[in-house]
């Protein structure tokens, strides 16, 4: 019964353990996940924009675009914040015991990392071809450079450690569940022992006195001779 598990998961109260949890590829590709998108926003946010020398204005690094500034910023705290969540449910994973809760779990893990990874594809599309397109003339001073390069080069990898997390989800998807050890509706047993009706030892219904089955007194101060009790006189 301990080898049973219900989406990658064993049976719902056991004690957290810290070490496999973070041995667990799942867990090591979330936090790789979010160091990547620390990166990207941190890259953009501090050096991706820079101004001319006579020009007091500060531009997108990334062709003067600042949608393309915007656009790797937003999605670097995004990512950031949807790695937190998810790390969260992964601890409090093993906790649910509810098998239709555990399967949404699920289904939300494969929707979100694909959909991120898709995200990434597109980021690392647009920020690679407005840097190729950048005029060197703009940025005299070759400032930020560095950084606009790290920010596409962790949009790459981000593309595949979000396409890794949907994978390992699939994988606990099809894993399913177990019926032997979880159900769909939990019942308490003690309401279920608290409506159970109750019966005799002896297999007999107990029923009020004139009904089928139970001895009658007669006139005698006994019972008649059905298995019931009869006074005798001596």
């Amino acid at each position: 019964m301990e080898g049973m598990q219900a989406y990658g998961a064993g049976k719902a109260g056991g004690a957290f353990d810290p070490v496999t949890f973070f041995q667990q590829p799942q867990t090591v590709l979330r936090i790789v996940s979010w160091l990547f998108s620390i990166v990207i926003f941190g890259c953009i946010a501090n050096e991706g924009y820079i101004n001319r020398p006579n020009d007091a204005e500060e531009h997108c690094i990334f062709n003067h675009n600042q949608n393309a500034c915007n656009y790797g910023v937003f999605m670097g705290s995004m990512a950031f914040l949807c790695c937190v969540a998810f790390l969260a449910l992964d601890v409090y994973f093993p906790q649910i015991s509810s098998v239709k809760d555990r399967k949404k779990a699920v289904l939300a893990d494969i929707g979100v990392s694909a959909f991120w990874s898709f995200m990434w594809f597109v980021g690392f599309c647009f920020l690679a071809n407005q840097w190729q397109v950048t005029k060197q003339e703009d940025n005299p001073l070759r400032e930020g450079g560095d950084a606009a390069r790290a920010a596409i080069t962790f949009s790459f990898f981000s593309i595949f450690t979000w396409a890794g997390q949907s994978f390992l989800a699939f994988q606990r998807y099809k894993l399913g569940a177990d019926s032997a050890l979880f159900s769909q509706d939990y019942t308490d047993p003690s309401q279920d022992a608290a409506g159970a009706p109750y019966t005799s030892f002896g297999g007999d219904d107990l029923e009020s006195p004139g009904g089928g089955g139970g001895g009658q007194a007669n006139s005698d101060g006994g019972f008649d001779g059905s298995g019931g009790y009869q006074r005798q006189d001596y």
